[in-house]
């Protein structure tokens, strides 16, 4: 099988995946919050299996720690699919409201420049959507994740096409 090929496949093969995301976003957002509870469990465990191995009580005791609160949310995750949802969509909300916060005050520094204006409308679109989730929380805790990874997908998969396309004319004109 070519190369182009076997991107052309995985970009067809991300986009279907992205479309089954939208069609049961409740679903794939249930998958994430699960998702995340399994690596963050995995990711305690390492780290408290490297935080025996640390000299020194301080550090140590931290490692340990670490590792202790990343397999207990892991655990939470796993065990209160639902509540991990609740937690990673005001995660979500909370990091989008930061960020255009940010760079609304950015853009107030930019004033009297060409760039003012659109690094405002930079900052406003996320600052409204974290206004958006925190007005529809019940509604944007069983959809938000399903709708981002189902995006994030399709849009993955057109850019995998994009590339397997871009090798194949590479390939025909060497």
């Amino acid at each position: 099988m070519s190369d182009w090929l076997k991107w052309v496949l995985l970009g067809l093969l991300s986009i279907v995946l992205g479309g089954l995301a939208l069609g049961n976003v409740a679903l794939a957002s249930m998958a994430i919050a699960t998702m995340t509870g399994a690596l963050f469990l995995v990711a305690g465990v390492f780290q408290l299996a490297a935080g025996f191995s640390v000299s020194g009580a301080g550090p140590k005791a931290f490692a340990l720690l670490l590792g202790l609160v990343l397999a207990f949310l892991g655990w939470s995750f796993l065990a209160n699919p639902l509540e991990g949802m609740i937690s990673l969509t005001m995660l979500i909300a909370f990091l989008l409201a930061l960020s255009g916060i940010t760079r609304i005050v950015f853009s107030l520094q930019m004033r009297g420049t060409g760039l003012f204006g659109l690094m405002l409308l930079s900052g406003l679109v996320p600052l409204l959507f974290a206004i958006y989730i925190w007005m529809n929380f019940d509604m944007a805790t069983m959809t938000l994740l399903g709708v981002l990874l189902g995006i994030e997908l399709v849009f993955n998969g057109i850019g995998l096409l994009m590339i397997g396309f871009f090798v194949k004319r590479l390939k025909t004109r060497l």
